[in-house]
């Protein structure tokens, strides 16, 4: 492994009092968690971020570059090389939500794209990018049996509800308005409050990295692929049981009202590219606070995917793998995983390497 980033990137705004909360965990988690967020117009991007030799693939919205330096300087990337027998695989930590600031991403990251002969992603961009992601989700999420939302949550909660609600009636507009939230089970409810709290902060899940890099691999013709299903991922979500969801909902309205201080730390600990504080921050936490979520959202689909890396690294030529950083990091993470089972794990990272030390190096672009 290499040396963590030194002093110079770490870039944190101010010392933050950090506490997890369910829906942020989850969106840490699973890329289809953003599917929650409500609607918002096509992202209008300086011309300067705008690669010529890239098109627009879905017609919503331009590509940010993701190779250019001469901007505010780029995210120190989470990356890793792992070796195999005739390949390698890339390992890079997305993070599902970002702003147009955060790009463009760094020369280590345009490197792996470009060399990469596939690119693989939680979901696949098809799933990624489907316009019935949401709807899915919505179904999923709708209350079968009668009731309201009301009748399942505390009374201090349903009034911080209709508080939230009535503050954001214009943002509900497109999930149906206000008294539309009854219908549902409250860990929709919960995502949609907390994706909409991200995007009042800029913090768009069309800007994510997965959906970013997705776009950037289909227009450039590279073959793409996913981990799991969204159906697999919603599943995540509609299983947790009936008193986690609704401490999930008050942990969401709690934070709303709290400010984006959390949100902040530890999108800048992202950007950062600390792993260490990243894992402490988030996944030590999380595992502490909600060790059921943990395991279902991260120990159980690392230990799923991990046949299927090993099956990637048989194969010829690199292949860059895209998930959430919660992924990588810890004892819990692919990384450490597969460097338990022999591969040699390196840290593909520039910005982290003291003068005069060397690193390795990302891939060679033809």
């Amino acid at each position: 492994m290499s040396p963590p980033p030194n002093e110079d990137c770490i870039r944190m705004r101010r010392p933050v009092s950090f506490r997890l909360l369910r829906s942020a965990a989850l969106l840490a988690g699973l890329f289809v968690g953003g599917a929650g967020q409500a609607e918002l117009p096509p992202l209008e991007a300086p011309p300067i971020l705008l690669s010529p030799s890239v098109v627009v693939a879905d017609g919503r919205q331009d590509v940010p570059a993701i190779g250019y330096s001469a901007l505010a300087p780029a995210p120190v990337p989470l990356l890793w090389r792992v070796s195999g027998d005739q390949g390698a695989l890339y390992l890079l930590g997305s993070f599902h939500f970002l702003t147009s600031d955060d790009y463009p991403l760094s020369e280590d990251v345009a490197a792996a794209v470009a060399a990469a002969g596939e690119v693989v992603f939680e979901l696949a961009p098809e799933e990624l990018h489907s316009p019935t992601l949401g709807l899915q989700m919505m179904q999923a999420g709708l209350r079968t049996d009668g009731s309201r939302l009301d009748d399942e949550i505390a009374p201090q909660t349903s009034a911080q509800l209709r508080a939230w609600a009535d503050a954001n009636a214009d943002a509900l507009q497109a999930a149906g308005g206000a008294s539309s939230l009854q219908m549902f089970e409250p860990w929709f409810v919960s995502l949609l409050v907390t994706t909409t709290e991200l995007g009042r902060y800029g913090l768009q899940a069309q800007l994510g990295m997965d959906a970013q890099l997705a776009r950037q691999a289909q227009a450039a013709g590279t073959p793409t692929a996913g981990l799991e299903s969204a159906q697999q991922q919603i599943g995540f979500l509609d299983g947790m049981g009936r008193i986690e969801q609704a401490q999930m909902l008050q942990d969401a309205l709690d934070q709303a009202g709290a400010g984006p201080d959390s949100i902040q730390a530890l999108h800048d600990t992202w950007r950062a590219g600390d792993a260490d504080r990243l894992w402490q921050d988030m996944g030590v936490e999380m595992h502490a606070r909600f060790p059921a979520l943990y395991a279902r959202i991260n120990t159980e689909r690392n230990n799923a995917w991990l046949p299927k890396l090993e099956q990637m690294l048989q194969q010829p030529g690199d292949i860059l793998v895209v998930v959430g950083a919660l992924h990588l990091i810890g004892p819990d993470g692919v990384v450490e995983k597969l460097g338990a089972k022999g591969y040699t794990v390196e840290r593909v990272c520039s910005a982290c390497v003291p003068a005069g030390a060397t690193s390795v190096q990302p891939p060679p672009v033809d």
